[in-house]
């Protein structure tokens, strides 16, 4: 006779406010950090731009090949453990890089980062939660990601005047204490540690997360979706301004127009939580896939509806950020959900590794227009796997 083991639910507004605080900072001295400190790092060192960015797409990929691991471990011991790994590994490598005085040293540094991202970024804390809530985890996600959504809004600023006062190895000892003084502390505080025998029980499925037919072809869609998804959302990310400025717009023109797409990310998961989890995530994951791919088409065809283009895509981002997490919760379980998130976590964070180098390449052997044009046909090449995985769904 097998034991139905019931966990014990942790009150939800500190665990996930303290886990908002972490994602706002793990994302913004990991992820958002080469964005301000790329330029000065070259100008202060000599290193060439490219070398510098590409210790990012280095730590990138790293998190990508550990985050199968981050997985089972917090399958197997809860996500307290694994988030506060994650935060003392980013406290670490932001130290090595802030103390590198040689190329090879700052690349140390984003490898160490990239392990801490693995276990510190949104993928470790959507297992975290699942954990935590089962099934219902679906409205935390969402109000996480509320958080996270502030990540570049306040980092971005926060860099840059740490960055005026103590310089750019300051920003990076400034974050390392941020996280050993406070992320690390949060975690430990107000994160449950997982129940002594749902640890016993989630070390079986964090080893053997079991599929049947039908969930192997939707795992394998999923993991596709979120590599295209990758390589759309990175590009832009970098290349954003490069493709309006090709088009005549100017770079302060092109910063406004950028500086729509938070805002948008957060209205979409605002209008998501207003819905209170009564749609199934297929819908959620519909309508971000569909918004992002009518977003750049639309800043494709047309710079002058580049406003519009990029509240549409922001919304649809903002949304994917949500459909990422609760939708493979509802086909999977919440028994295998840390691994497989685990997992899924892989192609994505491989994806954005390589993008930056793709799309740079692509401009250079083609042109910036072409390059966004190509972007906006792999979003729509999403469409098209979205089409195969409702019909994956529809399966009997």
């Amino acid at each position: 006779m097998t034991e139905t083991i019931t966990l014990a639910p942790a009150p939800r507004w500190p665990v996930i406010s303290a886990l908002g605080v972490v994602m706002i900072f793990t994302w913004g001295s990991t992820y958002y950090l080469m964005a301000v400190l790329a330029a000065p790092i070259a100008q202060d060192t000599g290193w060439s731009l490219e070398a510098i960015t590409g210790a990012l797409s280095a730590g990138l990929l790293t998190a990508g090949l550990a985050s199968p691991a981050t997985g089972r471990a917090i399958a197997a011991y809860g996500g307290r453990p694994v988030l506060a790994f994650g935060c003392l590994l980013i406290a670490i490598g932001l130290l090595i890089v802030a103390a590198a005085t040689q190329i090879w040293m700052f690349w140390a540094g984003w490898l160490v980062l990239g392990f801490g991202m693995a276990a510190g970024l949104y993928d470790p804390a959507f297992a975290a939660l699942g954990r935590l809530y089962g099934l219902e985890v679906r409205g935390a996600i969402t109000q996480l990601t509320l958080w996270g959504g502030f990540a570049s809004t306040l980092c971005w600023p926060l860099s840059t005047l740490l960055l005026d006062t103590w310089g750019w190895r300051g920003v990076a000892v400034a974050y390392a204490a941020i996280h050993l003084c406070g992320t690390l502390p949060l975690i430990l505080l107000a994160i449950p540690a997982a129940p002594a025998r749902a640890r016993r029980d989630h070390r079986h499925s964090a080893r053997l997360p079991d599929l049947s037919r039908k969930e192997r072809r939707i795992f394998a869609l999923m993991a596709a979706m979120l590599i295209l998804n990758g390589l759309v959302v990175v590009n832009i990310a970098t290349w954003l301004f490069t493709f309006l400025q090709a088009e005549g717009v100017s770079l302060a023109t092109a910063v406004a127009l950028g500086t729509l797409i938070g805002p948008a990310q957060v209205g979409a998961r605002v209008l998501e939580m207003a819905g209170r989890g009564r749609h199934h995530p297929i819908w959620t994951l519909a309508a971000a896939t569909i918004a992002i791919a009518v977003g750049l088409c639309l800043l494709a065809l047309d710079h002058q509806l580049a406003g519009a283009a990029l509240v549409i895509f922001g919304g649809g981002n903002g949304l994917f950020s949500i459909a990422r997490g609760s939708f493979p919760l509802s086909v999977f379980g919440a028994e295998r959900y840390p691994a497989l998130m685990g997992r899924l976590a892989r192609p994505s964070l491989v994806a954005q590794a390589v993008a930056p180098m793709l799309g740079a390449w692509m401009i250079g052997w083609s042109s910036p227009q072409e390059t966004l044009m190509l972007t906006a046909a792999l979003a729509l090449a999403n469409i098209a796997l979205l089409a195969m995985m409702w019909g994956a769904l529809r399966q009997r």
